[in-house]
């Protein structure tokens, strides 16, 4: 079931529902309080399981202050829902930074995380100085420059054609960039 649905699905509920406790007096303080505060909790617990950057943390931190207010009128002290409000904004700060941390970052692996590399060489090409091998993120490449290699240097990856990485002197490199 799409998540979007499901929750306007939970948000219908939740307003007839609260309309029909308002109407049948049979909690004794304030029906609508108690389920405006219920509901609350209820929202802050779903924003931990869905991905939405705080929107239902907020709506939940609002509908329990709410209730409380509402219910303040019989015997819910003003010092508790503040203090439990403040509680749930912390809470839902936690989850938001940590919501935020996922987000993706640039790439480490793959072609992406080869080109730009700067590598020495590990050995050359028997008979060919400008062919040669690299260890480069765990693996051994083979590679070809346009300029001869030398054991030791170090060189730049500037592209991939297969198992074959193209190479520039990484001193070049920094020269040209």
């Amino acid at each position: 079931m799409n998540t979007r649905c499901f929750l306007v699905a939970m948000l219908l509920a939740i307003s007839t529902s609260l309309f029909a406790a308002d109407a049948v007096v049979l909690i004794a303080p304030n029906p609508v309080g108690i389920w405006l505060i219920t509901f609350g909790v209820a929202f802050l617990i779903a924003e931990a399981a869905v991905p939405n950057y705080g929107v239902i943390g907020l709506g939940g931190i609002v509908m329990f202050v709410v209730g409380a207010i509402v219910l303040n009128s019989t015997e819910v002290p003003v010092p508790l829902i503040v203090g439990l409000g403040l509680i749930s904004a912390l809470l839902l700060a936690f989850l938001l930074i940590r919501a935020l941390k996922t987000r993706p970052r640039h790439t480490v692996s793959g072609d992406a995380g080869l080109l730009g590399s700067v590598t020495p060489i590990t050995r050359l090409q028997a008979g060919d100085v400008y062919s040669g091998w690299v260890l480069l993120q765990g693996e051994q490449w083979q590679v070809l420059s346009a300029t001869p290699l030398q054991t030791g240097q170090r060189v730049k990856v500037t592209a991939r054609k297969g198992l074959l990485l193209e190479v520039t002197a990484a001193e070049m490199a920094l020269d040209g960039d």
